[in-house]
């Protein structure tokens, strides 16, 4: 395990430090009274004590969950009520960029917002006693709850459990309610993340794997599971954009790192800041979260390295991996994923359920178990909201909510969420095109379109509008409209031209970076923002009031 973080200096456990240090953190927690069944949860960093907790948890056959640090006091409750967790491992705050950030009010809060909570495990992180992983040998705060827990060595033992035996839970977005609490079984997830990792992505012993990632999101279980097949893992905990977009960058070539997995969205800000990485010995850069657009896949070939493979993959927190993906078999083609992942029977549906010919886009179904489907929803005991989430619209087909086109050979393109499709006159368009496009352009940081339908009257084209944050000191004027609307219309179609541009603050986004189409269309149909949007789950809380603002006005 190798760690670099901007709360304190680079770290490394070699596999026998790793093993001594989760023998002594399984010790600590059997005498916390954890055993069997139990919760497990932690509002932590990716940081190498992460690791050894979720680790040692799982050896006792314990359930482990996580929530980032930076989620806000409410959101970390409404998950973690949910599981009822024992013990709790939780930082003291945390450094981004050149900011500290104190986090004990916050874990003071969610302390109290837990009534089956037993323990708390303090790990010193940013403020003094850190840096530490193991029980005393590096250093730490003598009086560190981390450092207690690790003080005596014991058996490194393994309690046996069913193939469907929980692992962890991990949770929806939580833009309307409570998250949904997702179980992850032990089988499925050795199985499935054994084939993502070893087969698609060609992880081996040897190797270094790093996905830039928070502990709140499900790619820091996917990086965890770089250890399943010998890899080291890499780990970042801090700003990637800070002192510059380059960060990532020079860690892989520092560390040396084979397989570097970033999001979408990230390799498009590269792209755009004009960032040229430092000589590596990159093998692969994995791409996931959102659609990556032909012009990312020609960044990574052009600026990162032409024998680099871009692994764009498509998937889910629902499975903690992903249905479409990469392989080093397949061909690499701008703006496509090369193909199926092995044991996904996926599936282009239309709305009557016929499998769509080549070419076509229809819904993303998988019409066969797939090893990593979820064991069960949390307090869900007749499995009635499961099915209700996945199986309502095709009996017996898991229906994802994705928009995907197949070509003859396996290859697809995903063209954004289905149930935020903008139908003009009949015709769907995939919000991952207007992205693409919009966001190509220098002046444009981010953006959103939503499809607002006139029912009322006989105007079936409806109203198109679309939302941009721009670059500081940029205005929306005649000019950039004009630009914005000549691009969508040579590089897509005039029905992808917006009947009005507005220019924004901050595009919402949840804490995981999902764009929140479907509840800004709620908001400006007449919705209030607090009824279709928990704050606690986005990463600008305030960023659904200048929509509130602007429906008042229309």
């Amino acid at each position: 395990v190798v760690a670099h973080s901007q709360t304190r200096p680079p770290m490394a456990l070699s596999w026998g430090e790793l093993a001594e240090a989760v023998a002594r953190c399984r010790a600590g927690l059997v005498r916390l009274g954890v055993t069997h069944g139990d919760c497990v949860v932690a509002y932590a960093p990716n940081v190498p004590e992460t690791t050894v907790a979720f680790l040692a948890a799982a050896s006792l056959g314990a359930i482990w969950s996580s929530c980032a640090p930076e989620f806000g006091t409410k959101s970390v409750v409404d998950r973690f009520a949910q599981v009822e967790p024992k013990v709790l491992f939780a930082i003291d705050g945390y450094r981004y960029g050149t900011k500290d950030i104190d986090r004990r009010g916050e874990v003071a809060a969610i302390q109290a917002g837990l009534p089956t909570l037993e323990h708390t495990v303090h790990i010193p992180y940013l403020y003094a006693g850190a840096p530490t992983i193991g029980a005393g040998a590096n250093g730490g705060a003598a009086n560190g709850d981390w450092q207690t827990l690790l003080a005596e060595q014991g058996p490194l033992d393994f309690e046996m459990v069913p193939f469907d035996h929980p692992l962890y839970v991990l949770y929806s977005s939580g833009t309307t309610g409570l998250p949904k609490a997702i179980v992850h079984g032990h089988g499925s997830m050795t199985l499935e993340h054994q084939k993502s990792l070893r087969l698609h992505h060609d992880l081996t012993e040897g190797d270094r794997f790093c996905w830039f990632t928070t502990t709140g999101w499900m790619m820091w279980n996917f990086l965890m599971s770089g250890l399943l097949v010998g890899s080291s893992i890499v780990l970042f905990d801090g700003d990637p954009g800070w002192p510059d977009l380059g960060t990532l960058w020079r860690l892989a070539a520092d560390t040396d790192i084979d397989v570097l997995g970033v999001s979408a969205s990230f390799i498009m800000a590269c792209r755009k800041a004009g960032v040229v990485p430092p000589e590596h010995h990159l093998r692969s850069v994995g791409s996931t979260a959102s659609p990556l657009p032909p012009d990312g896949f020609r960044w990574v070939h052009d600026v990162v390295g032409a024998d680099v493979q871009t692994a764009s993959i498509s998937g889910g927190t629902d499975v903690c991996s992903g249905f479409v993906g990469a392989s080093p078999l397949l061909p690499v083609r701008a703006g496509e994923i090369s193909g199926r992942m092995l044991g996904c029977a996926v599936e282009a549906f239309d709305p009557d359920g016929t499998p769509c010919p080549p070419g076509v886009q229809g819904e993303l179904v998988i019409t066969r178990p797939m090893p990593s489907m979820p064991v069960a929803f949390w307090n869900d005991d007749d499995g009635s909201k499961l099915r209700n989430a996945y199986f309502a619209d095709y009996p017996g087909v898991w229906r994802h909510g994705d928009w995907v086109t197949f070509e003859d050979d396996g290859a697809c393109v995903i063209s954004g969420r289905s149930d935020a499709t903008l139908n003009r006159g009949g015709v769907r368009l995939g919000t991952s095109d207007f992205y693409a496009v919009v966001e190509g352009l220098p002046e444009v940081v981010d953006s959103l379109v939503v499809h607002l339908e006139r029912d009322d009257t006989d105007d079936v084209m409806g109203e198109l509008l679309l939302f941009v944050a721009l670059t500081p000191d940029t205005e929306l004027d005649d000019d950039l409209r004009k630009r914005i609307a000549g691009a969508l219309r040579s590089e897509l179609s005039p029905r992808h031209v917006p009947d009005a541009a507005h220019a924004v603050p901050v595009i919402p986004r949840t804490l995981s970076g999902k764009k929140l189409e479907v509840p800004v269309k709620r908001i400006l149909n007449g919705a209030k923002a607090d009824d279709v949007a928990s704050r606690s789950s986005l990463s600008d809380a305030d960023s659904l009031t200048w929509f509130e603002e602007f429906a008042a006005t229309r």
